[in-house]
């Protein structure tokens, strides 16, 4: 359990595509590509991973998870959804990605909401919950150590490794199983609002 700050530090927890990293001027397809491959390329798993492809972009597009472009180009808007997408995808479904932003792609195209303010207040939580996943990844990491400690076999580190995963594959699970039932409601006040 020791790799774990190592690990931490590999994984750029903090990696964010900042308002001042979108040009204010539209891009093609193959810019927005290139600008996520740039800024998200040190946290793929494998080298040969791609941050975001056109087969990518285009279900986002086909999937109604972001607003029609224009021109073949990209604005801050949609960069700002892609970059949201690109967060969201390693837990929910598709479709619940279109759930959760279907309202926000709504406002955006009514020009109903400061999205930079927005984006900004979810950079902000983002920053808090690496403060406090790191916290909390510390304090994982001695409780698996005494779960350990408890047992009869306490050499095997083995043993703490598995223990550590299948401890943050639960958190994991039980984050996404609320994060699922937040966008179920979101379905169920539409419908409500659809039956009026």
């Amino acid at each position: 359990m020791e790799k774990i700050k190592e690990i931490l530090g590999q994984l750029g927890l903090e990696t964010n595509l900042s308002l001042d990293e979108i040009p204010n001027i539209d891009l093609y397809m193959d810019q927005v590509i290139q600008l996520f491959e740039n800024k998200f390329a040190h946290s793929k798993r494998n080298t040969e991973d791609k941050v975001l492809t056109k087969t990518m972009i285009n279900n986002y597009a086909k999937g109604k998870l972001i607003f029609p472009i224009k021109n073949k180009k990209y604005s801050k808007e949609h960069l700002i959804l892609i970059s949201l997408i690109y967060q969201l995808k390693g837990a929910l479904s598709i479709n619940d990605i279109q759930v959760t932003l279907d309202g926000l792609n709504k406002r955006i195209i009514k020009e109903d909401i400061e999205i930079d303010s927005f984006y900004n207040s979810y950079l902000a939580l983002s920053q808090k919950n690496v403060a406090n996943f790191k916290m909390h990844i510390n304090e994982q990491v001695n409780d698996v150590k005494e779960e350990v400690a408890k047992m009869e076999d306490r050499s095997s580190a083995h043993l703490e490794q598995i223990l550590m995963i299948s401890s943050l594959v639960h958190m994991s699970n039980l984050y996404r199983k609320v994060a699922e039932k937040l966008v179920d409601e979101i379905v169920v006040e539409k419908e409500e609002k659809r039956h009026r």
